[in-house]
């Protein structure tokens, strides 16, 4: 079962395989999708014309409380909802964050524009 945490933003979205897991041990897949819809609304209320011609989603973890993030991973594979594999082996049992960093290309007849956007979430890690 996948169950897909509310947003009213367009993404990025994280899905996670039950809402009652809260600990996280092992390889991990970090995924996230999209809403359509909600990204066309954005698009309009920028005057942003075109159509959606690339995405990419970066990830990023950091110790909760301290200010930078590592990048863990980067995927375009929207088709499998911008997996990455973490192993969580090589992180300390203690609270993570993990960042979902989502860019979409929108071109236009005469030009292009990359919109961004981020969801974080909180992570905890025990091996």
């Amino acid at each position: 079962m996948v169950i897909e945490l509310a947003s009213t933003s367009w993404g990025p979205q994280f899905i996670v395989p039950c809402i009652s897991i809260k600990k996280y041990h092992g390889c991990v897949l970090l995924r996230q999708n999209i809403d359509d819809g909600l990204l066309r609304k954005e698009l309009n209320a920028m005057d942003i014309s075109g159509l959606p011609a690339g995405y990419t989603n970066a990830w990023y973890i950091r110790k909760k409380g301290t200010p930078s993030w590592i990048k863990i991973g980067e995927s375009s594979d929207r088709e499998r909802d911008f997996c990455i594999r973490l192993n969580t082996r090589q992180f300390q049992n203690v609270f993570y964050q993990i960042l979902g960093f989502m860019s979409v290309k929108v071109k236009a007849e005469k030009s292009e524009v990359i919109i961004s956007k981020q969801n974080i979430a909180d992570f905890d890690i025990h091996n």
